[in-house]
């Protein structure tokens, strides 16, 4: 069997993939941010995808594949501290009006996105988006590295 990237660890559903890939292809063309998926953060959580923007702006972007994926997840707020704008991102299937009116709302498939709400945007601290950015141009050199050279270190 073929090992995974470490950035597919068979966490998400089906659906939830369709939906990153649609909002990073959407992010991507329509915004010029570039993706990442599944990054961890200092507080001990994982964002979705986090997007960086030609101004150095972040996104941090929550997948929500079902109702239920979004009943029992509590701690989306604290994603917040490491973003400028935070949005939700669901399936079409899935009903807008469970989510907070008051974040931003994307909706996606495995093609395409649109935004149904924008987010605020509330600018990070200099400080914290030093660090962000930092620990960013690490994780995206280790994972070029991981893909160029897969063997043990």
């Amino acid at each position: 069997m073929t090992e995974l990237p470490p950035i597919v660890d068979r966490r998400q559903s089906a659906t939830a993939l369709r939906v990153q890939r649609g909002v990073m292809r959407f992010l991507r063309a329509r915004y010029d941010l570039c993706c990442y998926a599944e990054v961890p953060l200092a507080n001990g959580r994982r964002a979705d995808v986090l997007a960086v923007g030609p101004k150095g702006q972040i996104w941090i972007i929550e997948i929500k594949s079902s109702l239920e994926d979004f009943r029992v997840d509590s701690k989306w707020p604290e994603y917040k501290a490491f973003c400028d704008r935070f949005f939700f991102a669901k399936p079409p299937e899935l009903e807008a009006e469970i989510f907070p009116e008051f974040e931003g709302l994307i909706v996606a498939d495995g093609h395409g996105a649109d935004i149904l709400r924008d987010a605020l945007d509330d600018p990070l601290p200099a400080a914290r988006r030093k660090a962000m950015m930092l620990k960013l141009t690490r994780l995206g050199a280790d994972r070029i590295h991981a893909l160029m050279d897969p063997g043990p270190a």
